[in-house]
């Protein structure tokens, strides 16, 4: 099982979402523990993956040697791929 850790960053930017939408976030983020790569597809061009999540986007920086996964960017996906 996979631990998910929060850049300062996504700390941010995920406290300034609705409350019902920043609960959708944690929660899918709490599912995909188990088997992330199920879930989630790489970023073109970067080390980086991507969930979706509705219409907002995490990105995310998975260490499969440790088992963690960071959360580098959390946002609507409009705004997110500006990154």
């Amino acid at each position: 099982m996979y631990d998910v850790v929060f850049y300062n960053k996504a700390k941010g930017q995920l406290s300034k979402l609705a409350l019902d939408i920043q609960k959708r976030i944690l929660n899918t983020l709490e599912r995909i523990k188990i088997r992330p790569f199920h879930f989630i597809k790489r970023k073109e061009g970067t080390s980086y993956y991507i969930l979706r999540i509705g219409n907002h986007r995490a990105i995310l920086d998975v260490k499969k040697e440790n088992s963690l996964i960071f959360v580098v960017e959390v946002g609507h996906r409009k705004n997110i791929y500006k990154f």
